[in-house]
């Protein structure tokens, strides 16, 4: 499994997951995966439906919340803010290096102190 970077007690972020990474995530307490990297950014990345059958087959909640780095806006952050807000915790967001999800968090923070 990846780098996981604590945030909050309820939210943490990761570097580029793997299918084969959901189960171990599951075991980590996780309960729900957000996947913040756009599909088709590099060759070796898998897709998001994908991604989406591992973590539901490993019991976990999935949502796809495809934003591009170098873009992203107070609504992006409202909705990642709002995904997180709606879920019954621990929540894991990765992208390709985990620092696109930290912006998104950070960005909400202070949207909404």
């Amino acid at each position: 499994m990846s780098d996981v970077t604590h945030l909050t007690p309820d939210l943490a972020v990761s570097p580029q997951l793997r299918p084969e990474d959901m189960a171990g995530l599951a075991r980590a307490g996780f309960r729900v995966v957000i996947n913040n990297r756009p599909d088709g950014e590099s060759e070796d990345q898998p897709d998001h439906r994908t991604m989406e059958e591992a973590a539901r087959a490993a019991g976990l909640a999935y949502h796809y919340q495809p934003v591009v780095a170098s873009e992203i806006d107070d609504d992006d952050a409202r909705r990642f803010a709002e995904l997180i807000r709606q879920q019954p915790g621990p929540v894991l967001a990765f992208c390709r290096t985990g620092n696109r999800c930290g912006k998104l968090w950070e960005r909400a923070r202070t949207l909404n102190p």
